[in-house]
This record gives C-alpha cells, sequence and structure tokens, in this order.
C-alpha cells in the first residue's frame, strides 16, 4: 500500500452522547443507590449528597472517557476504528473490501436519532467491523457511498 499518497477524509465522529443514555442511567441509579446508603448509615444529608455528587460525576466522566476514546474515520480509501486511551485496538479495511452496508436501529434508537452501521467486508466473515451508535447512520452510509465512488475500481478481466 502507498502511505505517501494523502488520504481524503469523508467522514470523522464518535458515538453519539445519546448512544450512552443507559450508561448514564445506570450511573445515576448507583449515585441514588450510593446516597440513600450514605444517609442511613450515617443520617447526614451532607454526606449522602456528597457520595451521590461523586458517584454521579465519576459516572459522567468514565461515559464521558468512553465514548471520546472511540473514533470512527471514513477516508477516500479505507475505513477505521480506533478504541482505547491506554490500551488501543484499531480495526482497518480498505473502501474497496466493503461489499454491504447495513443500518439498525431499535424502537428506542429511532427515537433517539441514532443506530448501528455494520459493514460487511471481502473475506472477513468472522469478525465484526461497524459504527455503533453513530448520531447520524444516513450520513455514514452516504460518505460510504462517496469514498467508494472515488476508489477505482480494479478490473478483475485486467489481471493476468
Amino acid at each position: 500500500m502507498n502511505t505517501s499518497v494523502p488520504e481524503a477524509v469523508i467522514y470523522s465522529g464518535h458515538p453519539s452522547w445519546r448512544s450512552m443514555l443507559d450508561f448514564h442511567l445506570a450511573g445515576l441509579l448507583a449515585a441514588a443507590a450510593g446516597g440513600a446508603i450514605a444517609q442511613l448509615a450515617t443520617k447526614s444529608w451532607g454526606l449522602a449528597i456528597a457520595v451521590f455528587a461523586g458517584i454521579l460525576a465519576l459516572s459522567v466522566l468514565i461515559g464521558f472517557i468512553r465514548r471520546v476514546a472511540t473514533h470512527y474515520t471514513i477516508t477516500d480509501r479505507r475505513l477505521h476504528i480506533r478504541r482505547g486511551i491506554l490500551s488501543r485496538t484499531e480495526q482497518h479495511t480498505t473502501i474497496d473490501r466493503v461489499q454491504n452496508v447495513e443500518t439498525r436501529q431499535s424502537l428506542l434508537e429511532r427515537v433517539l436519532r441514532i443506530g448501528t452501521v455494520d459493514f460487511d467486508t471481502a473475506g472477513t466473515d468472522d469478525s465484526q467491523f461497524a459504527f455503533e451508535g453513530v448520531a447520524t447512520p444516513k450520513q455514514v452510509v452516504a460518505a460510504v457511498d462517496r469514498a467508494q465512488q472515488l476508489t477505482p475500481r480494479s478490473d478483475p478481466l485486467s489481471r493476468g
């Protein structure tokens, strides 16, 4: 692969904050439980509020870090998924290997206007390659279409 030619970025983004609502709801419930336990154990409303606020702030911070630590990119030559901050996982595939693009949205995801874009790629039956929790699944599909139109296809008949 020739890396001296720069790639044009067609789409770059993170999962939507709305895709993390279940995590934040669990954090809110944990904060309420922690505050209630602190109030029952110490009979101090000040400590209960501090425990509630601390757990809620920690939940929001962890959710933010999880969201920002996942980055999706579509260029004129490849799809790229990067996850993690301290430890990192990266997935790449070239645009010409993408055979099928599917969007999935549950009823709740449709209400929240988020979804998952799943890519079927040539030769990768067992691996999951998906942009999960994106705010605009249709825009991601359109970006892949643009990238595929920009990528010159090799003619299989011209190979020897």
